[in-house]
């Protein structure tokens, strides 16, 4: 039912929040107002690229980024450990 668990533990903490997704813009959107008052497009949208920029620069780091290759190449996990072939044939 939980599919966090599927994933090496060091990555549970980034999996189970959405702070990824909001973060980056909540600056965005107290300066929305400040965006309207603008007279061309490209200017607000030139405003709002450069706040993204310097929310992207604060970003936390991914804990153990060496697993991701393991992740993306399909390695199996149970319980945030990989599984290996020893580990499958002692379960069987």
């Amino acid at each position: 039912m939980v599919v966090v668990y599927d994933f090496p533990n060091e990555h549970w903490k980034h999996l189970r929040t959405t702070t990824v997704v909001e973060s980056p813009f909540a600056p965005v959107r107290l300066r929305t107002a400040v965006a309207k008052r603008f007279k061309r497009v490209d200017n607000a949208k030139a405003m709002i690229s450069k706040v993204l920029l310097v929310a992207e620069s604060r970003f936390r780091r991914l804990d153990a980024p060496e697993l991701l290759a393991a992740v993306y190449a399909g390695q199996i996990f149970a319980d945030g450990n990989a599984v290996t072939r020893a580990t499958r044939r002692a379960a069987a």
